[in-house]
């Protein structure tokens, strides 16, 4: 089917909404409230558009044939501008020392919208920031109360810690029963950073270090475990900084833009100076640097030695989780077809 926005006409498919449809060729209408994994919101009002006068939430607007929205009326303007000027103002939202400066939608909305600085002013004592946790800072300052965080949490990873809590001006997002997160039962994945549109949720190990902006990052696949997850893994000076799920096409990965605590937080070891960075051999007692070539050489000779003087049977594969499936299957290939043995074990059962 076809829809038609701001007189281009755009192709659509049946089940999306506009804002998908918009997303998907390319047309910028901005949400706060609404991300692709945890779906239909209606919440912040950032992603009006007009449809025969009337405004409508584009992440809750089902496309349908013939459809003609505006996105750029002085009507959607002017309530994107008033939901902006109103969100800017009830937090302390100071992009000069945030965390997210160059990757938070609020700000990318606000620079779309021409607004340099809020109309509104609104003195609140900010509250402290939550460190309490391994990796993640929670600053509730900077939050705008989108439930991006709590619908992730509820309904993307099932861990069901975060939610709303209390009522009126003092609601806020709560860990379990309003605890510390580092208190709490998080179990630390992440996702919660993950989906945040502003500086509410960081992680602790880049704060003060670096901005988003200033890493390079490269698709790579968690090397934890065969599920094979991809992740966007970002450096900085040829150095790991920090690792986020690859969501670029989330629907076809395996981890579905999702990782868990080892693939968010654990890849630091690549950078540790006790890593193997060349092939040891064992001669006389001693291990000692060889080339691959040497190494691999040396392998095939012991394992021929091995199999020819005492039976296949002699020789045992153990498989790891380590690695990708794939890996282990080409493992067990080379056991069974090359050497001859059913002597394969992994490292699950043990």
């Amino acid at each position: 089917m076809h829809i038609t926005i701001d007189g281009q006409q755009i192709e659509a498919q049946p089940g999306q909404t506009v804002l998908e449809a918009a997303r998907a060729a390319g047309i910028y209408i901005p949400a706060l409230c609404w991300h692709a994994k945890t779906g239909k919101a209606g919440r912040c009002r950032a992603c009006v558009v007009e449809v025969e006068g009337r405004l409508k939430e584009s992440c809750a607007l089902p496309v349908k044939e013939g459809l003609v929205v505006s996105n750029n009326s002085a009507k959607v303007l002017a309530t994107r501008r008033m939901v902006v000027e109103l969100l800017l103002a009830e937090g302390h939202h100071n992009c000069i020392s945030c965390e997210a400066n160059g990757a938070c939608e609020l700000q990318d909305m606000a620079y779309s919208l021409g607004i340099e600085r809020p109309v509104f002013q609104i003195d609140a004592a900010p509250a402290p920031k939550d460190e309490t946790s391994e990796g993640i800072i929670r600053d509730e300052n900077k939050c705008i109360h989108c439930g991006r965080c709590v619908q992730a949490c509820q309904t993307v990873v099932v861990n069901q810690v975060l939610g709303f809590g209390f009522r009126g001006n003092e609601a806020k997002v709560v860990c379990d029963a309003d605890v510390p997160m580092g208190d709490s039962t998080c179990v630390q994945c992440g996702e919660c950073v993950q989906v945040c549109p502003v500086g509410a949720l960081t992680l602790k190990q880049i704060a003060g270090k670096m901005r988003t902006w200033e890493t390079e990052k490269t698709k790579v696949t968690c090397p934890y475990c065969g599920v094979g997850c991809q992740i966007d893994f970002h450096t900085k000076d040829d150095r790991y900084a920090f690792a986020m799920a690859h969501e670029g096409d989330w629907e076809q990965q395996p981890n579905k833009g999702m990782l868990c605590v080892k693939g968010r937080f654990g890849l630091d070891f690549v950078d540790s100076d006790q890593r193997l960075t060349t092939p040891l051999i064992r001669k006389n007692g001693v291990l000692e640097e060889a080339s691959w070539d040497e190494a691999l050489r040396f392998v095939a000779d012991r394992l021929g030695a091995v199999k020819t003087e005492h039976g296949p049977d002699a020789i045992g594969f153990f498989a790891s989780a380590k690695v990708t499936n794939e890996e282990n299957y080409q493992l067990q290939r080379f056991a069974r077809a090359v050497i001859g043995t059913n002597n394969v074990d992994h490292c699950a059962r043990l």
